[in-house]
Formats: C-alpha cells, structure tokens, sequence
C-alpha cells in the first residue's frame, strides 16, 4: 500500500494546517495541466454552472491581483455580494478565497474541502484545483451577485477555466512560466486567450496584442475590447492626481488616480462600463479610491520609505523600475531573492538603473535561488561592487538598517516569499 493511501484523511475537526499539508502530499505534481481530472469533481459538486451569479475571469501575465481588487472595490459600491478567488496567498492561505472583502475563515474552508475530499473519490487534484473547488463551492454557498477568478497560469487549462464567463479581463502578455505556455509572446498569448467563450466581452489592457488573440477572439466571436481601439484613457495634463477614461459608449473625466496601477485600472473601468452599464462615475471614483493589495508597491514606513512589491518577471519589473523614478535623487536601495526558475538576469537588469545598493538574498525554499546565483546575474561589475548577499532576510533587513538614512528608499521585491518574509522579520 503507497504511503498516500496510508495517509490519514482529515475531517470536519482537523485544522486548516492538517488540511494543506494533506492536499500538498496527495498530488504527485505541484503543477499538473489539464482540465479533465478538475472538471469531473465540479461536475459531482454541481459547481460547473453558477447563474446567476457573473463570473470574472481575469487572465494576463501581470496585474491580475490588482485588477481584481479594483473590480471587487467598485462593484461593492453597488452593494452586490462579491466573491473573489486569487492566488498564491501572501501570508495566510485564507487569503485565496475572500466575499466582500472578508478572507474566507478556517471553518468554511474545511467544510469546502470535506465536500470536495467526498466527491472526488479515486480522482486526484492538485493543490490549485482544490483551492479553486473550495472558492467555487464557498461561493456559491454564499449566492454571490458577481465571483471574480483570477487565473493561476495560463488561461486555457488553468482550473478556473472549467467556468464559463460572463467577461474576461485580458491584462498583460509577456513571457513567463515558458515550460507551460510557451517560449513567445504569439504562444503565451494564444494560452492566455484561452479563457475567451463566444459572445462574451474580453477587456484586453495589453496595447501590442498578439494576432493569436486577435485570431482566436473572431475564430469564437468574442467581442474583444481593446486599449487603444475601444477604449483609451490618459493622465490629466492639467492635474496630474486625476485622468480621464473615454470609450464610444462611456467617457469619465477627472477619475482619481488610484494607488493601483492605473493601466489595470483602465480595463476595471472599461469591463464595468460595459457589464454594468448604469454604473455612476462617483461609485467608480470611491471604488477606486479605497482599492488596495498586500504586495503591490506596499508602503511599510515613511522614514526611511519602505515600499513592498512582488514583481517578479521582466514585465512586472519594468512597471516596478518606472514607479522607482519618482524618487530620482534619493538613494534607492533593494533588497531581492528570487525563485531559481525566474529570468533572474532580465529583472535585475531592469531595475540596475534605478539601484545605487543591492542587497541579495537566498530564499528558503525549495525552488529559491542562492544570494551568490542572483549575484552573478547582476548586469555589470558597476552594480556588483556594492551588492551584499545574505543567508536570509532578517539578516539583510539588519545590514540595510546600519546603512540607510532616513531619506533613503527601500524596495523589497522579487517574490511573493520575500515580502512575505519581509513582513514576518
């Protein structure tokens, strides 16, 4: 008998710890792509079709997160019930799963995986798949008005995809997790695309779209609107804390600029328009205004300035070394640690420009890349002649506070475990 089978099932009293530690050794794989396994468990839990609730499927390579959070922030200002399921979880795992903006509590999340542990029988499920089941059944419990799924990977086999929608937000392409998407932003966008059904509205924020998506969206009649081709928006030229929101059917002038990214938040608008199109430009604005993510150029403290952000691939990277220049001539210093199967190299060369000290950190985990790998990864001898490498985080955070004065800027970034890690030092 094989040490899975051997293994004890948890129950309705076991922990929420019991139960991880349960889902992650029942799966032989971390990742395991395909629909079949997935869709035959929602299918006994009658999870497949939940009208009348709307669905929001968000796809992209960055900005899914954030996306997310806005959308959730302006469509509780109609007072709708709105569930929002994302991942990975920053601090605690509750955090995947949240309605109304309230985590998902342990207990409703055991009763979730009993019901799920029950139907699945001989089928076997990834961690994500049960993690996507869970929010799935938690919200339709719940009876939410709206459920907002961000997409793990991919799009097209992610198990958020067992789920029609009733729109999508497309909201970024760029190149990432390649060994399951593919190794061009042509492939890695058809995946993404992936999540489109015929006749349903697709906001896509990316402006240079592939022509697979383009392809695909006609091949299926999806109505695809387009930053730059149905809708546009731009900063105020005369007030540089608003911007102005403009498509053929809705125009917002002087929405306030959120503490989000503002590209995402251009698609929000434009999906809300589009599904909910009695929406007041006043309950967009509060929406906006109170929108907020863990991780997402978080600040921690004022003297020295701590911003906290996850990027983590050459896209997110780029966003993170242009928000990095406001603070042109103050001293910007890093602390960093990666995942060894990250484009180590290409993110520290887009932020090189903006660093005048690294602080280089390995990661405690099975997949962390070593202080001395990102080291070697650093663009030029220039920026690794001050660059630092530490054991762990508490250590770095201890060097960098002997260093820094109080008009300094500090960016800890890298990996959703280093600003995890961060925020436990």
């Amino acid at each position: 008998m094989s040490a899975i089978n051997e293994m004890h099932v948890p129950n309705l009293q076991s922990s929420l710890d019991q139960w991880l530690e349960y889902l992650l050794a029942i799966h032989p794989s971390e990742i395991d792509m395909g629909l079949t396994r997935v869709k035959e468990v929602a299918k006994r839990l009658s999870l497949l079709a939940l009208a009348p609730t709307k669905v929001i499927t968000v796809a992209g390579t960055n900005g899914k997160g954030t996306s997310c959070a806005m959308l959730e922030s302006i469509l509780r200002q109609l007072d709708l019930t709105v569930g929002v399921y994302s991942s990975p979880h920053l601090m605690r795992y509750n955090e995947r799963v949240r309605i109304n903006q309230q985590d998902a509590s342990d207990e409703s999340l055991i009763e979730a995986f009993c019901a799920i542990e029950a139907a699945r029988a001989e089928i076997s499920l990834t961690f994500f798949e049960y993690a996507t089941l869970a929010g799935l059944y938690l919200f339709k419990a719940a009876n939410v008005d709206v459920a907002i799924l961000e997409v793990g990977l991919g799009g097209r086999l992610d198990a958020t995809n067992i789920i029609d929608s009733t729109a999508v937000i497309l909201t970024s392409i760029d190149l990432d997790h390649q060994e399951y998407l593919g190794d061009t932003r042509e492939l890695v966008g058809r995946e993404k695309a992936g999540v489109f059904r015929p006749n349903c509205t697709a906001v896509v924020g990316e402006p240079d779209l592939p022509q697979s998506v383009n392809d695909y969206a006609n091949e299926l009649q999806t109505n695809l609107f387009r930053v730059g081709v149905e809708f546009e928006y731009q900063v105020s030229s005369t007030n540089s804390t608003t911007w102005h929101f403009k498509s053929k059917q809705h125009s917002y002038d002087d929405l306030p600029l959120p503490r989000l990214p503002l590209p995402n938040a251009a698609s929000v608008v434009a999906l809300v328009s589009q599904v909910w199109p009695t929406i007041t430009q006043q309950q967009i604005s509060d929406g906006l205004l109170s929108a907020q993510l863990a991780g997402r150029l978080e600040q921690v403290s004022q003297q020295p300035l701590v911003l906290l952000d996850v990027a983590h691939n050459p896209h997110a990277a780029r966003y993170l070394a242009k928000q990095l220049q406001a603070y042109q001539g103050r001293r910007n210093v890093a602390l960093c640690g990666m995942l060894k199967d990250k484009d180590i190299k290409a993110v520290l060369a887009q932020l090189t420009p903006q660093i005048n000290q690294w602080n280089l950190v390995s990661l405690d985990n099975p997949r962390g890349a070593s202080a001395a790998l990102l080291y070697q990864a650093l663009p030029d001898d220039n920026s690794r002649a001050t660059a630092v490498q530490y054991d762990d985080i508490a250590s770095a955070w201890q060097g960098i506070q002997q260093s820094i004065s109080k008009d300094d800027v500090v960016i800890v970034f890298g990996s959703f475990y280093t600003v995890a890690g961060f925020k436990l030092v």
